[in-house]
């Protein structure tokens, strides 16, 4: 006697070697002995032999009409011998009584399973709903193979228009979209950005890195939420000052400002303003939330997205020719550069004009400085004696004399067409440590410093940058920054860019109206805002490096480069001596850190933005060492 059963989901035939009623030994067609419970038996028959059954049962199983099965079978629980005596209309062979099972148990959305050889017909409505889906995925499917041979044949899908950034940066793989992409991916060898610039969906390779930023943190766009326009108080009174300022030619977000009285005894009274904002609107008003969720102005190469709109930038840059309210901190400085006092005020300043870096540099410099012939110019007098008050500063915080690196300046002109896109760059060298980056920096760190103290000692909380045993972080606490040599810094002079310095902005003025601070001591809202900025600061940060090292390739091709000097930074990464570029290089030995060598530039990649280097030799020492030793990051306030 032969049996059909039913073992790990699969049906099975064999020969029965001992029955026991309640079980059997069963010598598989497979030639396996198997013991079975009687009740896994499905049907037991003398003819055909076992290895037989299921293929003549599977032959006959393809003439049976799976609809007309369904409309025949009884609405209850049924077993399927006894739909296949119904169906045949007499007593089925085995082979039939086979068929009929493997027929019901091939269509599940037909025939519902209630145990070992028994079923339930599907109700109508639920039969539908099945059916309805098995043609969508169908559908899905035969689209899914559509678009990966538009794909591989170079074009472009109607669908995938409105997903490309999506598709780009952050594929849902259950989409059929992504599905298509990733089979032809597959057929072709190409990545997903290759494949799809090959169909001409990228544009050029700079919207593609750009792109990539935007889609991670300004998926509705970089534009501006409605929102109320600041209400700037119109009762400041006005400085008795005539500020300037001291930025690169590019700078529109002109935060700080100063001025310099000179006193009858040869002392000065020393004026930095800083924009203030944060007089116009509060946390809670619209602009206040729309900086809360930027946190910061995004700078690259060429552009950059500002953390406040533009008319309200406008309405409080320290532009010359305008009287901005500002928040000012007075020092007053003793002829031997003693700072004898400080006082702080809210008021309007006039500024009277706006230096530029690259009008001012080239006749106020180390070598005009220490020759003593500065020439003429618009505050001439007062930058002179703000640097040397900046040079006391710096020798009082134990950092007199410390190396800088260098900086780069990117210029690109959009208007210019290339090959690889809009926009021809033009990248300027620009060492740090400048007499005018020192006046700056040290009239930064004195206000942050000493509003950071203020804050501290009135026991408000604000956002602090500290550094202790070499680490930097951010807290609401006042605590010692090693790097900079002072006891506290508070980030509070850029609040036109940076949402830590428009907080803490907040928080000064109430100090110095006597009211209660946005953010009281314990402030959850502070930390989470404090924790935001610190993660988006730095992710910011990165992009602008990303981008700089984009449009170092960029240069790269432009200029025609087949070979660049660079120094040793660590094993095989190099960075370039007269641009900002850091690479792997290939086939170096073994060199110390600072060692010049010449590469050879065999490879640029754009859409990866990846330089294939190559080692040529190693160069006499050229005394730029000295250049890659870090700054500190917040020099600039």
């Amino acid at each position: 006697m032969n049996v059909l059963f039913e073992e790990d989901g699969a049906f099975k035939t064999g020969t029965i070697v001992a029955d026991h009623d309640t079980s059997l030994q069963v010598d598989t067609a497979a030639g396996r002995r198997v013991k079975l419970k009687a009740a896994n038996v499905l049907l037991r028959f003398e003819q055909p032999a076992p290895a037989e059954l299921l293929t003549r049962a599977e032959a006959e199983m393809a003439g049976i009409d799976t609809e007309f099965l369904w409309e025949v079978c009884p609405e209850g629980e049924f077993d399927f011998a006894t739909l296949a005596e119904e169906y045949v209309g007499r007593k089925p062979s085995p082979v039939e009584a086979a068929a009929v099972l493997l027929r019901l148990h091939s269509a599940p959305i037909y025939f519902h399973r209630k145990g070992k050889g028994r079923f339930k017909k599907a109700p109508p409505e639920i039969l539908q709903a099945a059916l309805a889906g098995l043609e969508k995925k169908r559908q899905q499917a035969l689209a899914i193979e559509r678009m990966a041979e538009e794909l591989q044949a170079g074009r472009l899908p109607a669908e995938f228009s409105p997903l490309l950034a999506e598709l780009l940066y952050k594929p849902d793989r259950n989409k059929p979209e992504t599905k298509a992409l990733e089979a032809a991916c597959a057929a072709t060898g190409l990545s997903a950005e290759r494949l799809l610039a090959r169909c001409g969906a990228l544009g050029d390779t700079h919207d593609y890195h750009l792109g990539r930023f935007l889609f991670e943190h300004f998926k509705r766009g970089t534009g501006f939420p409605p929102y109320a326009p600041a209400r700037d108080p119109v009762d400041l009174p006005v400085a008795s000052v005539a500020a300037f300022s001291i930025d690169d030619a590019h700078t529109t977000e002109i935060d700080d400002a100063f001025s310099l009285t000179p006193r009858a005894d040869g002392g000065m009274r020393v004026g930095i303003h800083i924009a203030a904002p944060g007089l116009g609107f509060g946390p809670e008003e619209a602009l206040g939330k729309i900086a809360r969720q930027r946190l910061s102005t995004v700078y690259m190469p060429g552009k950059k997205i500002t953390m406040l709109p533009e008319d309200v930038i406008a309405a409080h840059t320290l532009a010359a020719g305008q009287s901005v309210p500002a928040l000012s901190l007075y020092l007053e400085v003793a002829a031997d550069w003693r700072v004898l006092a400080h006082e702080t005020k809210i008021e309007r300043v006039p500024v009277a004009a706006n230096l530029r870096h690259h009008d001012v540099e080239p006749v106020f410099n180390a070598e005009t400085l220490a020759a003593g012939t500065v020439p003429e110019f618009p505050f001439r007098d007062e930058l002179i004696r703000l640097w040397q008050l900046a040079t006391v500063l710096e020798a009082g915080r134990g950092q007199a004399g410390r190396q800088n690196r260098k900086d780069y300046t990117f210029r690109i002109d959009w208007a210019a067409q290339t090959p690889w896109g809009p926009g021809r760059v033009t990248i300027e060298e620009r060492p740090r440590g400048s007499p005018l980056d020192l006046l700056v920096a040290e009239l930064m760190i004195v206000a942050n410093r000493s509003w950071g103290a203020m804050l501290r000692d009135a026991n408000i909380p604000g956002m602090y940058r500290a550094q202790t045993a070499g680490k930097a972080r951010m807290t609401t606490a006042a605590a010692p920054h090693e790097g900079l040599g002072v006891d506290c810094y508070a980030w509070a002079t850029s609040p036109l860019r940076r949402f830590a310095d428009l907080a803490n902005q907040w928080q000064l003025i109430a100090l110095l109206r006597n009211e209660k601070p946005p953010y009281p001591p314990k402030s959850a809202e502070l930390m989470a805002a404090l924790r935001d900025f610190e993660l988006t600061y730095a992710s910011y940060a990165e992009f602008q490096r990303q981008m700089e090292h984009y449009w170092c390739l960029r240069w790269l091709l432009q200029e025609g480069v087949d070979e660049l000097t660079a120094q040793v930074l660590k094993d095989n990464v190099v960075r370039g001596e007269t641009l900002p570029l850091i690479a792997k290089a290939v086939g170096m030995p073994t060199l110390e850190r600072g060692t010049r060598v010449r590469l050879a530039v065999t490879e640029v990649d754009l859409l990866a933005a990846e330089v294939q280097l190559r080692y040529l030799e190693t160069l006499a020492p050229g005394g730029g060492e000295a250049a890659l030793e870090a700054s500190l990051e917040e020099g600039e306030g």
